[in-house]
């Protein structure tokens, strides 16, 4: 699992709106039952293209990113005060356990599980926490993103999340992209 990552060289082409035809921000927000005070962790920030978005409606977004590159064309796109820049992997996530109270990806699932990713989700997300999976679907055309034999579909990333302690509450194909909806349920002590 997991394959590559974005090129850094290539940072300006995800500031592009055309994404939105893929995942609108009122799409991703409304996955979400944020409260002010919560802390969201965006794992693989990129460019901060949606991330600044959600910053406006929480007490502090955590960008994960493996690439120091992207945190500079984050910052150079505009980053916000509550945003706060992370260079580490999804699987060694900088945070205590149950910090957070929701994180999301955008494009960028196929990059990053692993068993050992989705256990430092499991580990770092509160009880309640919920998690929000928007990827380019194996179902898809593959005439944008990543190639299909990198991809997965609705179906798997909730089947990943389920084994991980999630409750789906939406698993989604649409014509180019997928949408996954969860909530963390740890196991009854």
């Amino acid at each position: 699992m997991g394959h590559h990552t974005f090129d850094a060289d290539r940072a300006d082409a995800l500031e592009d709106d055309s994404r939105y035809a893929y995942l609108s921000v009122d799409e991703l927000l409304g996955l979400f039952d944020f409260e002010e005070t919560d802390c969201v962790v965006d794992l693989g920030s990129g460019t901060g293209f949606y991330t600044r978005s959600v910053a406006a409606h929480v007490d502090a977004v955590l960008a994960i990113d493996i690439q120091p590159a992207m945190h500079a064309a984050f910052e150079a796109f505009g980053r916000p005060g509550n945003v706060h820049r992370v260079t580490a992997s999804i699987d060694g996530l900088p945070v205590d356990t149950d910090a957070v109270s929701a994180a999301y990806s955008t494009m960028t699932y196929h990059e990053f599980v692993s068993e050992r990713a989705l256990d430092e989700l499991t580990r770092a997300i509160e009880p309640g926490g919920r998690v929000a999976i928007a990827d380019w679907s194996a179902d898809g055309t593959g005439d944008r993103g990543p190639p299909l034999a990198e991809r997965y579909d609705a179906a798997t990333v909730a089947e990943h999340l389920r084994e991980h302690g999630f409750a789906i509450d939406t698993a989604d194909e649409r014509r180019e992209t997928l949408v996954v909806s969860a909530r963390y349920v740890p196991p009854s002590a």
